[in-house]
């Protein structure tokens, strides 16, 4: 029955693989607040995205509320920045309380830093347009999450957060000024499953989950994506060890794009050092990424520092850093 079950979760994300590779119209544009679907967590996007079934801490509320419950630290607090393509900076941060049998409950923000802006507007110069001054353009996300343990096997969590973009203001035909803000509220929902199967588990989340926003005329969703993902220590075939190696899987299906694959690894030596590698397939941009994490434990305080390095086709690497620590 426990290898039945586990076939069956590789042949669905099989399936899913086979999407990207003969889909020909991609559903770009679709969609809006794309700073949503940016991987903020350093030891997440090191694993190429494929953490869905991995993380087990403040993280786990930026992929799978469902993994809060598998916290075994009292208190976590988490804090990281993305230094992303054209000079934008994502900061993020997280706290997480374990309740015990209540479950646990995080809170968590993303704030998006997207630089100077220049505004201009039509002019009758020789230029024929003038400036108008920097333009106010930002965004940002505050999430309360609760998750818990339904059965030593089973555990669900979910995610409420209210988002907010302003794209600065614009002057109207006849004098008045439109400011450019949205806001509205978003939610996430995950669950895990252990089948028995060693430290097998495999389960489901769908992020960003909305109604329709709009701008003036025209309306569009968030990055509505549903993921399934599968995760395990393959050192578990070898008997007791101090040294796991955490495989990922994580299939996608975006609104706005084909199916993609997340393949993520760690490889924790002696809980001190992580060296950490995955690959984005099917997407425009993003592929290899690597990274490397360092844990250490201070009077009684779990310590960590994470690092992760993200190739791109066209633009800049990305860089990534974050750090942590747990009660």
């Amino acid at each position: 029955m426990k290898k039945s079950i586990v076939f069956l979760v590789v042949c669905l994300l099989i399936t899913l693989c086979i999407g990207p590779a003969q889909a020909t119209i991609k559903k770009v544009a679709q969609t809006g607040f794309q700073f949503l679907r940016v991987d903020v967590g350093s030891r997440a996007a090191a694993m190429g995205g494929a953490y869905m079934m991995v993380g087990d801490d403040a993280t786990a509320m930026f992929y799978n509320p469902a993994g809060l419950a598998k916290m075994s630290a009292g208190l976590d607090v988490f804090a990281g920045q993305t230094r992303w393509i054209s000079d934008i900076t994502y900061n993020s941060v997280a706290l997480v309380k374990n309740l015990g049998n209540w479950g646990t409950v995080g809170l968590s923000g993303i704030f998006a830093d997207y630089g100077t802006i220049e505004g201009t507007r039509v002019a009758s110069n020789s230029q024929g347009y003038e400036e108008t001054g920097n333009v106010d353009v930002g965004a940002y996300t505050v999430s309360l999450s609760y998750a818990r343990n339904l059965s030593d096997k089973f555990t669900v969590g979910g995610q409420i957060k209210y988002v907010s973009q302003h794209l600065g203001s614009n002057l109207r035909v006849g004098g008045t000024t439109k400011d450019n803000t949205m806001s509205g509220l978003a939610y996430d929902f995950g669950t895990i499953f252990y089948p028995g199967f060693k430290s097998f588990r495999f389960g489901m989340s769908i992020r960003n989950f909305s109604k329709e926003f709009k701008y003036e005329q025209e309306g569009f969703q968030l990055p509505l994506t549903f993921y399934i993902g599968i995760a395990m220590d393959v050192m578990d075939f070898l008997g007791e060890h101090k040294n796991p190696l955490i495989l990922a899987v994580d299939a996608t299906h975006p609104r706005d794009y084909t199916e993609r694959l997340n393949i993520g690894g760690e490889y924790t030596f002696m809980n001190m050092v992580a060296l950490r590698a995955g690959y984005k397939y099917n997407y425009d941009q993003e592929g290899l990424t690597l990274g490397i994490g360092i844990m250490q434990k201070l009077v009684g305080i779990r310590f960590h520092l994470d690092y992760a390095y993200s190739n791109t086709d066209v633009f800049d690497v990305v860089n990534r850093f974050s750090v942590g620590f747990s009660f």
